[in-house]
């Protein structure tokens, strides 16, 4: 995965520019034009806008439709030809050439079925592709707030199992949708032709049929979403309980998450049970309706040819072509589990593209320079809910350099400042400025690049240790990387793995310790180069030993930059230049560490509270 990320990224639809994209909506759906998605009707007319991107194939496509429904039209109506003129005694040297013709008909109209299959798959594959890859690029558009409200397994649910559903679909089903247009076009006119009382009586069934369709239709297609849904929050669940193995565990909860599985499980089966059972009589009502079209062709046929209305052949023609008839209805019922699935999928995808993007930069949005690190919290307020403030009337000063210190208990608001300064969030009031500009007016992708984060929680990607460093700044070279390494006291042990900085890690980093993580993320910060940091947590749950050696990597990632330090451990921050004590969203205070412990207030308490558990 990391490999992907460190590379130049290749693709035959390169991310396109904010006016290409706009552009691109017009053309394919895909751009910041949304449309929410309200029925069937909708979702299909966004999935033909991806297909529509590929005219010239489909036209080709078009054209063997029409030239194999026209054969196969044509086969049928030689033999019913070929049987009158036999039953009158004449043809009989023409057989020769009877047979000759009847053999090319078939063989074009396999050379016309092989061709628009192909060329239709080569479509559906490149216009899911197109899809998957628009909901990729969505998914780095959404703003974190999303990801807060969905598990992770739901979300790949729709990027894997809900695109696969539309793909199989257009693999299977397009061509038949457009063939079975076409051949009930042309066998209905045929059949008007050759004779109209006939066809009046064949389509005696035709009500039947819409009636038993309608009846069905209303009572799968709410099935196969919430089979969709329920696919979704298992795949949500396994990876949940997948991700929090230890903690089940260590818990001996392993009976619980099986009872758990077992209950999304159960509900995937009740509602495919019943979506499929359901579905599954559209073939069979349209078997029996098909044989009775049979019968009254074949009785009330024989009636008109004894009393010599219409010929023997004529029948024949006749039972061909109401087997033409309902064939194409038949294919879509065979089809209809995998349309349902397919629409349902296809609107849970556009669910996601739907949903509304990280508000974008003002249009006046500038570029940081270089940075200097002043940062400035005037009178900031922000909630999460807009009833229940999280930060209340915020406003404090950090020099180029300095290293503040952010203290409090949990649900202070410590991480929210920290999410408001990088613009994860924006504040509902209040301006919060670096280096005198109001971050409101810089673009996010510039203020970011100027910040580096070292989190209690190191998440590494599959991939080498020296891609993992490398993450921090993608065009760094081998011995840059090196160098950050041997700063953040990570050299030693990365020459002592089997591989050295070659060594593949893991999704997470799995095999090494979390000391050996939290080294690994100094690394990738010393290599960003950042003028800002942010470290939360960084040296908690690690050994004296490990922490000697992760502050000492700290100091020389610190240095010169402008520092904030989300710590509980007190005595971890008492040389940082300035102390903010925050509690229920409020700034309490702020100074030294000697000057707030002189002012023997909240954090005087706290100190003296932590002092004393540890003398104990």
């Amino acid at each position: 995965m990391l490999k992907a990320l460190t590379e130049p990224f290749r693709t035959p639809y390169p991310r396109q520019a904010d006016g290409e994209g706009a552009q691109a909506q017009g053309k394919g759906g895909a751009g910041k034009r949304k449309a929410k998605v309200r029925n069937w009707s909708e979702t299909l007319r966004r999935i033909w806008s991806y297909l529509a991107l590929r005219k010239v194939k489909l036209m080709l496509v078009l054209l063997m439709v029409v030239l194999s429904s026209a054969l196969s039209l044509l086969g049928p109506y030689l033999i019913g030809t070929a049987v009158d003129n036999y039953l009158e005694g004449s043809g009989g040297s023409d057989w020769v050439y009877f047979l000759s013709g009847l053999a090319g008909v078939y063989i074009l109209f396999s050379l016309t079925s092989w061709l628009q299959n192909i060329w239709m798959i080569e479509i559906s594959q490149e216009t899911v592709y197109r899809l998957r890859f628009d909901l990729f690029s969505q998914l780095h558009k959404l703003p974190i707030p999303f990801y807060g409200k969905r598990q992770q397994g739901e979300i790949m649910s729709r990027v894997t199992n809900d695109i696969e559903n539309v793909s199989s679909t257009l693999n299977s089903s397009a061509i038949q949708i457009f063939s079975s247009v076409l051949t009930l076009i042309g066998t209905v006119s045929v059949m008007l032709w050759l004779s109209p009382l006939l066809t009046l009586l064949t389509f005696t069934v035709v009500p039947l049929m819409a009636l038993g369709m309608r009846w069905i239709t209303r009572r799968t297609g709410p099935l196969f979403k919430q089979r969709q849904r329920n696919l979704g929050e298992l795949n949500g669940y396994i990876e949940e309980t997948l991700s929090g193995q230890r903690m089940i565990k260590a818990f001996s909860q392993e009976e619980r998450a099986i009872r758990g599985f077992q209950e999304r499980n159960e509900r995937i089966r009740l509602s495919g049970f019943w979506a499929q059972t359901i579905s599954g009589f559209i073939p069979k009502l349209m078997n029996g309706l098909n044989n009775m079209s049979f019968t009254i062709i074949a009785g009330i046929g024989g009636i008109l040819a004894v009393n010599g209305a219409i010929t023997v052949g004529i029948i024949i023609v006749f039972v061909e072509y109401a087997r033409q008839f309902t064939r194409p209805l038949n294919d879509l019922a065979n089809q209809w589990n995998t349309l349902l699935s397919a629409i349902a999928g296809a609107e849970r995808v556009f669910e996601v593209m739907d949903e509304k993007e990280e508000s974008s930069d003002e249009q006046a949005a500038v570029n940081l320079g270089q940075m200097k690190g002043a940062i400035a919290f005037e009178q900031v307020s922000f909630g999460y809910d807009s009833s229940r403030p999280t930060l209340k009337d915020i406003s404090f000063k950090a020099k180029p350099g300095e290293t503040v210190a952010l203290v409090g208990p949990t649900g202070a608001g410590k991480t929210t400042l920290i999410q408001l300064l990088s613009r994860f969030y924006d504040a509902n009031s209040g301006s919060i400025k670096v280096d005198g500009l109001d971050i409101q007016s810089v673009k996010r992708e510039s203020l970011r690049s100027h910040m580096a984060f070292v989190l209690q929680d190191t998440f590494l990607f599959k991939g080498t240790i020296r891609e993992n460093i490398r993450f921090g700044r993608l065009d760094a070279t081998d011995e840059e990387v090196e160098q950050a390494a041997r700063l953040a006291n990570a050299e030693p042990f990365i020459l002592r793995m089997k591989g050295g900085y070659d060594k593949v890690l893991d999704t997470g980093g799995s095999g090494i310790s979390q000391g050996q993580k939290q080294l690994l993320a100094i690394a990738r910060a010393i290599l960003a180069n950042p003028s800002i940091l942010v470290l939360d947590e960084a040296t908690s749950s690690i050994d004296t030993v490990t922490e000697i050696k992760i502050q000492e990597g700290l100091e020389r990632l610190m240095e010169g930059r402008t520092s904030f330090v989300i710590a509980h451990r007190l005595n971890t921050i008492r040389s940082a230049d300035r102390i903010l004590v925050l509690k229920d969203g409020r700034l309490l205070e702020q100074g030294s560490h000697d000057e707030l412990v002189k002012q023997k207030g909240f954090y005087s308490d706290l100190y003296v509270s932590q002092l004393r558990k540890m003398a104990r």
